[in-house]
């Protein structure tokens, strides 16, 4: 019923703001008392579903915090927006996620921002893409800000490419750069972390950089205690796992380990073979090693020696692909002593070639296996 008043109200409401005499727009306070607020802002939410995109959610959530009394400055917000390649969606985006932004004067806090940005080479479907991902960029300071925070990234990941790549990953530039990406960077470098290392964690992984300086100088040493070499890139993307994730989750995937048999040893050995394995969630972690200890028959230390399969799928990856060598073992064409973890590790190209090419037309039911038409129950005897 509430639905339904508030789509009646807004379909009745004619909206012309070349009517408008009076240009009045303001923030307005969280309108808890309000039980309807198109009640109290039919122009506010029609404004922000008809010329934003809004849905009727989002546009009564926004209309609790800004107030919309003339269209005349936010339809110049808008043109101005379009005008740089924004679409609706994009329009959209930046006003859900920050309302007060439709309230922004769009020649002195939009528009110096936006040329900001073209000059720098960022034009096409680039801007808005950039400028709309982080709802942060268009209302914080130009000088203050910006410039300073587009210098830095600059000064990492050196060429206009890289920057633009880094500036599309929301973390790069909502993070607090000078008091924490800064000083992270500069603790690479100390240990003697390659620029180009440096650069890559920075635009594929920024959030590993949003730590605490403090803490992630101790995740940097804990690192290279582990044995990793700063100079290979492992270590940044060791330096990336550890950094993400909290200790007391970090020390519940290792238990989760640990139940499964895996020493000490065990987990070092496989954490400096594939960083990754600690991104895993602890539920992937588990099922990875319930299928391969107890249906593919792995030894723990057989699965530590090849981490790689922790970042594969059970569903569409492991198990047709021991469905297929159960079919050719039942037909005594492989061996049951092959090494099941390299070829349950071979590249897809390698292992249709080394087991379904071979047997297609002799034993049809590879195909079926390879498809997961075939359920992998475990390995016979």
């Amino acid at each position: 019923m509430f639905h339904f008043i508030c789509k009646t109200l807004i379909q009745n409401r004619i909206v012309n703001s070349k009517t408008s005499y009076v240009c009045c727009i303001h923030t307005m306070p969280f309108l808890s008392s309000v039980s309807n607020p198109t009640e109290k802002q039919p122009l506010t939410v029609s404004y922000l579903i008809n010329s934003c995109g809004l849905s009727l959610e989002q546009a009564i959530s926004a209309s609790k915090v800004v107030n919309i009394k003339c269209t005349a400055q936010p339809d110049l917000l808008l043109k101005l927006l379009s005008t740089h390649g924004f679409k609706k969606a994009h329009i959209a985006s930046l006003i859900s996620k920050h309302p007060p932004l439709i309230l922004a004067h769009p020649e002195k806090t939009i528009r110096p921002k936006i040329e900001y940005f073209e000059s720098l080479g960022i034009t096409g479907t680039d801007l808005p893409m950039i400028l709309s991902s982080n709802r942060y960029i268009l209302l914080c300071s130009l000088k203050e800000h910006i410039i300073p925070s587009v210098n830095f990234l600059r000064g990492v990941v050196h060429t206009n490419e890289n920057l633009i790549f880094a500036l599309k990953q929301y973390y790069a530039f909502q993070a607090n750069i000078k008091n924490v990406m800064e000083p992270n960077v500069c603790t690479l470098r100390a240990h003697g972390v390659p620029e180009k290392h440096v650069a890559n964690l920075l635009m594929m992984h920024p959030r590993s950089l949003k730590l605490r300086a403090d803490l992630f100088k101790e995740v940097v040493c804990a690192i290279k205690e582990m044995g990793f070499d700063p100079m290979r890139s492992s270590f940044v993307l060791a330096v990336r796992s550890m950094s993400v994730i909290s200790k007391v989750t970090w020390e519940k995937k290792k238990e989760v380990l640990r139940s499964f048999g895996w020493s000490e040893n065990d987990f070092l050995f496989a954490f400096r073979l594939q960083p990754r394995l600690m991104i895993c969630s602890e539920k992937k972690i588990r099922n990875m090693l319930v299928f391969l200890t107890t249906k593919a028959g792995l030894m723990p230390s057989d699965v530590a020696r090849c981490p790689y399969l922790f970042l594969m799928s059970v569903e569409k990856r492991l198990s047709p692909r021991c469905a297929v060598l159960q079919v050719l073992m039942s037909k005594g064409l492989i061996s049951k002593d092959i090494d099941l973890v390299r070829n349950l590790n071979y590249g897809k190209k390698y292992f249709e070639k080394k087991f379904l090419t071979p047997f297609m037309e002799e034993v049809p039911a590879v195909i079926e296996a390879y498809r997961g038409k075939m359920g992998f129950q475990g390995f016979s005897d």
